[in-house]
């Protein structure tokens, strides 16, 4: 069988030039996680002996995550969370998958709160440690107007 090494394929739905990736300790139950708070969508899924997640693509919106599980026997595969920014429409709609997630077992790290950069924003750490902050644009801002907001902030020395 001989391979055209010159031939251009188009990537897979969903993903992008960039597509995240991570490996943790329990990857099913961050899986499982992705599909309750964010509604996740599973595009393709390999798992070995006992059920283990070796390798998972999720479709969150218009992107694919990548998971796995850890195997610290494998230097490729050392656990490796993230943090990631999830994009969605409104004000409301960040408080209303805020609470998704901590009902489906994530742990809050910042509530819900207006930013002086125009977004409202939330945190929230899954059970495999990756970092989510689901924010939207609800105020329209110059880059005049976020500076003169953030020279008025208080600074810590």
């Amino acid at each position: 069988m001989s391979i055209d090494m010159n031939k251009k394929f188009s990537r897979p739905a969903g993903h992008h030039t960039v597509t995240p990736s991570f490996t943790v300790t329990g990857a099913a139950k961050v899986l499982d996680f992705l599909q309750r708070a964010f509604g996740g969508k599973v595009v393709d899924k390999y798992e070995g002996p006992g059920g283990v997640v070796f390798h998972a693509e999720v479709m969150i919106g218009d992107s694919v995550v990548m998971l796995g599980e850890a195997q610290p026997d494998k230097p490729d595969h050392t656990p490796m969370p993230a943090m990631f920014s999830l994009y969605v429409d409104t004000g409301n709609d960040v408080d209303a998958i805020y609470k998704k997630a901590l009902a489906a077992g994530a742990k809050n790290l910042m509530d819900p709160q207006n930013q002086f950069y125009g977004y409202r924003s939330a945190t929230v750490q899954d059970p495999g440690g990756n970092k989510w902050t689901i924010s939207a644009i609800v105020e329209e801002l110059s880059r005049e107007e976020i500076e003169k907001r953030m020279a008025s902030m208080p600074h810590s020395s």
